[in-house]
């Protein structure tokens, strides 16, 4: 049975369109996809992400821990900033990319992603290098606060001071009356914060952003354009760009990965990969014929099928197809040519510079 967050009253009451994503009850949309894009390219948008799960890592062993599980170099990381980082197997693939927020080397939260949470944790007990691992996962609510507007909106409701609070930065305060983790971060590219809660605070909080926002232009925004909106930005989605069987590098996501600051699960892997180099890699796409590029559609050069869409829309912002999908490592230069297969026929497409739209996130 699909479990609910904390909120899902709220979303009937804005006439949220439900589906299940991941195991959650959760809306596909309100008003309508593009209308809610746009509000968060524009002005501000309210998500409910509560399903995401929250795992904190502590004890004396923390720091260690964190530095064997992620790619990313959690020593090199400051109190109160947050790293995006690849959590992997064995095989160098992907169990889950995660938001890993670091209080001080005796504390560490990793945000996963719903669709793998029981699998992380699982994972992440069974690798905890002598660290104490905690799933509270069913104690938190998280509010994502996206748009150009976001900060005057959230400030409205604090007394936290917001303007030096930089990217991927986060601090704890009250927020509307209730206590908050207040990050920096997002995942639509525009300035954003998440507010992490408790769940018996999140329906309060949304009341008091909405409230709040009225004439910033606030609305509640769903997973239609949370969708849209991560894709502009080539922001990969679990499950659909990335997976266990496709290693960081080859997801383009090489800024994540730090094989300098010593062993980590599935570093080896990648060492090799990087010395044989690349077979494919994930790229973005425009199509310069008609067509919308979805998941699964296969890549095709010459008439043979060489790669295959990960992700694929009709841009909101740019009124045009856009998409990512992995090719072999010679078509993934900027200006390379190949054709997606729609609907039995060959549409054909450009390889371009990512991400496809400027943001608001300074």
């Amino acid at each position: 049975m699909a479990r609910r967050t904390p909120l899902y009253e709220a979303h009937l009451q804005a006439g949220g369109k439900i589906v299940e994503f991941a195991g959650w009850e959760l809306p596909v949309q309100y008003k309508g996809i593009i209308e809610e894009h746009t509000a968060v390219r524009t002005a501000v948008g309210l998500f409910d992400v509560s399903h995401m799960g929250e795992v904190f890592v502590t004890g004396p062993k923390a720091l260690e821990a964190t530095q064997q599980l992620l790619t990313n170099d959690l020593a090199k990381c400051k109190d109160g900033q947050a790293l995006y980082a690849g959590l992997l197997n064995d095989k160098g693939g992907f169990v889950d990319d995660v938001l890993c927020y670091r209080y001080n080397e005796q504390k560490f939260l990793l945000v996963v992603n719903a669709a793998n949470a029981a699998k992380d944790v699982a994972w992440i007990k069974a690798h905890s290098f002598g660290a104490q691992i905690d799933d509270r996962s069913d104690e938190y609510a998280q509010i994502a606060v996206q748009g150009p507007k976001s900060r005057e909106l959230v400030q409205r409701l604090t007394k936290v001071d917001l303007s030096p609070l930089g990217y991927y930065r986060f601090t704890e305060g009250e927020v509307a009356g209730g206590q908050c983790i207040i990050a920096r971060t997002g995942y639509t590219g525009e300035l954003g914060f998440e507010l992490y809660t408790s769940s018996g605070n999140a329906m309060k909080l949304w009341g008091a952003l909405l409230e709040a926002g009225k004439d910033l232009g606030v609305m509640p925004a769903a997973l239609g354009a949370r969708d849209s909106l991560r894709l502009e930005m080539k922001f990969a989605l679990y499950g659909n760009d990335i997976d266990d069987e496709h290693t960081p590098l080859e997801a383009d996501l090489g800024w994540i990965v730090k094989l300098n600051k010593g062993e980590f699960i599935g570093r080896q892997v990648l060492v090799d990969q990087k010395e044989k180099g690349l077979g494919r890699k994930l790229v973005g796409f425009t199509m310069t014929d008609k067509g919308i590029p979805r998941h699964g559609y296969p890549i095709l050069k010459d008439g043979k099928q060489v790669g295959v869409v990960t992700s694929g829309t009709q841009s909101p912002t740019l009124k045009k197809p856009i998409g990512m999908g992995y090719v072999p490592l010679e078509l993934s230069a900027i200006d390379s040519t190949f054709d997606v297969e729609i609907r039995g026929r060959p549409a054909a497409a450009v390889v371009v510079k990512t991400p496809f739209v400027e943001t608001s996130n300074r």
